[in-house]
């Protein structure tokens, strides 16, 4: 191997199942976590939250929670929010349309869980006593609590918003595409209701907040998904320089979209840390995280589809609606634009056209939560097989007359989304062929002849990842070879259960042509990483991967020449370096290891020539100069209904994944996996339920059910390797199982009820709502039979 080549395929350790690196600390407890963090005279937050959905405060008495023993302040919006400079978030970008996002309750609450005052005590037990004795007046309002009649409600969650409205986009005018509908011979519509359900990760919220006065400093230890986020919105809302704030993330436990944006109680610590002369730490219980931590999924919307006689769509339309909450974060319009963009997902679709709304309820904010835009495949692959249906062809059958194939690509869908790099049609065949269709029909003949209801679905989608957003759109690396040789890589972190660690290292130990147990990774820490967009959107693999290998080059370049050197004067392109070792093409008894080199740059500089590089350290910054690299996958479920019971039990689970090249197959199937079973309790199990006055309802894990190991088939993996135009080839992975399990879940269902006329359109699917659809299909079938009878009657 030439010093110019990078490593053969089989001395590359991309591509392979190495173990986790991240495996020994969090398996055997050594993890540090946010409330694993100790700071010297450290005091504890806990929040007063609003008991009601919407009201006035007319008053609040601090005075007997102050007096409590162990108190050491409570502070109200009047405390905290003047103190508010700029609260935009990188992510989106200083001119960004926002929404309102006080850090207290100022005037009115406006959902059950607003923060109201904060407590800071000498620990969490007297902090929640001391909540139970601030005394708040609420004058109580009339809440908005359904979204989808927000619109037209005379009630306001934010007066500066008129008619609830945060926010509209659409594409071309629906009107348009009436021709196309009014003359196909065949239409299809229906209105799909997805419920509220959120992230749960195993970890919820925490942080811990210590200002230096002498300094103007601030040090930040928290759970998020992007460390140089936090650093950045903490700078702005204090108006401090960005160098005087340090964020640290060592170990979280899961964010999935959740974390990726500091909230409100994060801005509360922020100040308030500079008002107290001790380092503050909340760490949020599981009831507040229910109440408080944000919402995602509940939206609404009408697909429509056009077909010819052949089963061909000739048009599609989605009219959308999304509830955003009191405080959403981000802004929801951004990324609910895409369901519209998407809707057309992996097929041949001539027009279409799409308008999403975006209404302010006076229930929790809707936060990011992996796929953001998943409602489209839930829309549109649950849609496709009612009229299947309707015209009389399997679903697979008319998947397969409208799939793009590769031959078409690259292309652009009808509402101007460039597709390429996609293999919809190749992973929609894999995953039928490892289902063994054919066979599973023949099954579910012999079962319904037996009073068994089995089913199969299917969700083909396609998925844009690491787009080229403000925050997303760059990323940067440093490499240190140390004077030992070892090599250490700095990225900006933001790892929480995706194996980022690992994967940095496999990627750097290439790039170099090192042993991946001489590489070590640094990452979380803003004061020694650099600038980085975190984990989201389904970027860290691709983006890393851009960063280090940017960096690796150049310092390779430098290894390679110090070699030069070193091995007598040989030109450059002689050298053959891998695993830390170079020696002379033709000559391997010529050797010197990359300590020697290393050993030499830092401590021998002076018998260097002056034209060669001294030190061994890089810094380099990738720029996707791709708006987004496209990856897709089909997944295929079967299920069991009990029609006595309504319990739908899951038999096989099969996930067909393009995600190109894998730079870990055990952490890319272990993203699909996790993904997969999210997917699976939306479907089945999650909703975050409101009653009418807005109180919520599902606030402890025996009312929020979430699918557990006894719930969960085997998941069955199928790969198709397709490069990308990024780094590497390699595109992002760990938001797809989230986005095709809901649908394919849905879609067995409804197969398996399909002889009782059973047709879905609200989520969750409990065992009380497939009873409940049952029982509406069978008194649809005796009217449908009332009726028959009476045509033939007047005949």
């Amino acid at each position: 191997m030439s010093g110019s080549q990078q490593a053969t395929e089989s001395d590359r350790y991309a591509g392979r199942r190495v173990k986790r690196v991240e495996d020994a600390r969090l398996l055997t407890g050594r993890g540090t976590f946010v409330d694993d963090v100790v700071r010297p005279g450290m005091l504890h937050v806990n929040f007063v939250r609003s008991p009601v959905a919407r009201a006035r405060i007319t008053g609040i008495d601090i005075s007997e929670a102050l007096a409590l023993d162990g108190v050491h302040a409570v502070l109200t919006a009047a405390d905290i929010n003047p103190h508010v400079h700029e609260q935009w978030f990188s992510l989106e970008g200083r001119h960004a349309p926002d929404t309102p996002r006080p850090p207290l309750a100022e005037g009115e609450v406006r959902h059950v869980g607003d923060p109201v005052a904060m407590i800071i005590a000498q620990d969490r037990y007297i902090a929640e006593d001391a909540a139970e004795l601030v005394i708040v007046d609420y004058d109580q309002l009339p809440p908005v609590v359904d979204y989808a009649t927000a619109f037209d409600s005379s009630e306001l969650v934010h007066e500066a918003y008129p008619g609830n409205l945060v926010g509209q986009i659409g594409g071309r005018p629906m009107a348009d595409l009436a021709p196309t509908f009014d003359s196909a011979p065949h239409v299809v519509s229906e209105t799909y209701h997805q419920q509220a359900y959120c992230a749960m990760p195993m970890e919820t919220r925490g942080i811990v907040t210590e200002w230096s006065p002498s300094d103007g400093t601030m040090t930040i230890w928290t759970a998020t998904q992007s460390p140089h986020e936090v650093r950045g919105f903490c700078a702005r809302l204090l108006a401090i320089p960005e160098h005087s704030v340090r964020v640290v993330m060592r170990d979280t436990g899961g964010g999935f979209g959740q974390k990726v944006l500091p909230l409100r109680e994060d801005m509360c610590m922020m100040i308030a840390a500079t008002k107290v002369p001790a380092p503050l730490k909340w760490i949020e219980d599981r009831q507040e995280h229910l109440l408080a931590a944000g919402q995602a999924r509940h939206e609404h919307g009408e697909a429509r589809m056009a077909f010819d006689d052949d089963g061909r769509i000739l048009a599609a339309t989605i009219d959308h609606v999304q509830d955003a909450g009191a405080y959403p974060s981000p802004n929801p319009v951004g990324s609910g634009i895409a369901v519209g963009l998407i809707f057309p997902g992996p097929y041949r679709i001539p027009e279409g056209t799409f308008n999403s709304r975006f209404a302010f309820s006076n229930t929790s904010g809707r936060v990011a939560y992996r796929g953001p835009w998943q409602f489209e495949s839930v829309a549109r692959e649950c849609l496709l097989d009612v009229a299947a249906r309707q015209i009389g062809i399997d679903p697979v059958e008319l998947r397969r007359k409208n799939m793009l194939r590769r031959d078409e690509l690259p292309t652009a869908n009808c509402n101007g989304m460039p597709y390429s790099d996609i293999t919809p049609l190749e992973t929609f065949e894999q995953a039928l062929e490892i289902l063994d269709y054919d066979a599973f029909r023949r099954e579910q003949e012999q079962a319904r002849a037996a009073g068994r209801y089995i089913g199969v679905g299917t969700c083909t989608y396609v998925e844009p990842t690491a787009g080229a957003s403000a925050l997303y759109g760059t990323e940067g690396a440093t490499i240190r070879v140390e004077p030992s040789g070892k090599v250490n890589v700095y990225v900006a972190g933001g790892s929480c259960g995706n194996s980022l660690e690992t994967t940095v290292i496999q990627l750097t130990a290439d790039a170099l042509g090192v042993d991946i147990a001489d590489v070590s990774s640094i990452q979380g820490d803003t004061a020694v990483t650099p600038f980085g967009g975190g984990t989201g959107g389904s970027r860290s693999g691709p983006m890393t991967a851009g960063a280090v290998n940017q960096t690796a080059t150049e310092l390779r370049g430098r290894i390679l020449a110090l070699a030069a050197h070193l091995l007598g004067g040989v030109p450059v392109d002689e050298v053959e370096f891998t695993r830390g070792v170079a020696s002379v093409k033709g000559s391997p008894e010529k050797q010197v290891t990359l300590a020697e080199i290393a050993e030499t740059a830092y401590f021998k500089s002076g018998s260097l020539p002056a034209e060669l590089s001294v030190g061994l350290e890089v810094s380099g910054r990738f720029r996707a100069q791709h708006l987004m690299l496209w990856a897709n996958a089909t997944h295929v479920c079967t299920c069991e209904v009990d029609i006595v019971t309504g319990e739908v039990k899951l038999l096989r689970y099969i996930v067909s994944e393009d995600c190109g090249p894998m730079i870990n197959p055990n952490v890319v199937e272990g993203q699909i996996f996790g993904g997969t079973v999210q997917g699976i309790g939306g479907a089945l199990y999650e909703e975050l339920a409101y009653d009418d006055a807005g109180n919520p309802v599902t606030t402890t894990f025996m009312d929020y059910l979430l699918p557990t190991a006894a719930e969960v088939p085997t998941i069955e993996l199928g790969h198709v390797e397709t490069p990308s135009i990024g780094p590497g080839g390699y595109k992002g992975v760990g938001e797809g199982g989230a986005i095709g399990a809901p649908p394919a879940v849905i879609n067995a269902v409804a197969d398996a009820l399909a002889p009782f006329g059973v047709r879905i359109s609200r989520l969750p699917l409990t065992p009380s709502t497939i009873i409940d659809l049952l029982e509406e299909a069978a008194q649809r079938g005796a009217a449908g039979a009332a009726g028959a009878a009476r045509t033939a009657v007047a005949g």
